[in-house]
């Protein structure tokens, strides 16, 4: 069991705006644990897999933090791979996006996600999400290391 303050988390993002509002969020809640980002799906799998010699860029994170609407692989198609691979399937996914689609919300929960959150428009509620989301965070537990079954 790993204690919050040593959970990494990754940002799949690729409006820079959003990516400030979160690095914010996270700074006006002190969560201070390392945050990772990728434009894009495909960037992400890229991190999360590492190169040809299979070495990751970054250490697994136990949190991703996942747009749906990006450019070259979207938030679903990401889940999509994320799932099929037995590595990474064990990682906790949550959906902040603007998408209030009822097609996107069935797709993501089948896709297991941990939740699915509309981004608030205004920076203030943004923050609130992101405390609560900071509360239960420290309410569950995550193992040490992702891995497969």
């Amino acid at each position: 069991m790993v204690d919050f303050g040593q959970l990494k988390f990754l940002l799949v993002e690729d409006d820079q705006v959003d990516v400030k509002n979160v690095k914010r969020a996270f700074k006006k809640n002190n969560i201070t644990n390392p945050l990772y980002i990728a434009g894009n799906g495909e960037e992400a799998l890229e991190m999360l897999r590492g190169s040809k010699d299979g070495e990751p860029e970054i250490p697994s994170p136990h949190i991703i933090l996942l747009d749906l609407n990006m450019p070259k692989m979207n938030g679903i198609e990401f889940l999509q791979e994320l799932r099929k691979d037995p590595k990474l399937k064990p990682i906790s996914v949550y959906i902040l996006s603007t998408s209030d689609e009822e097609k996107d919300i069935l797709k993501a929960y089948n896709l297991n996600v941990a939740g699915y959150i509309l981004k608030p428009l205004d920076f203030t509620k943004f923050i609130k999400t992101i405390s609560t989301l900071d509360s239960f965070w420290k309410l569950c537990q995550f193992p040490k290391e992702i891995k497969p079954e």
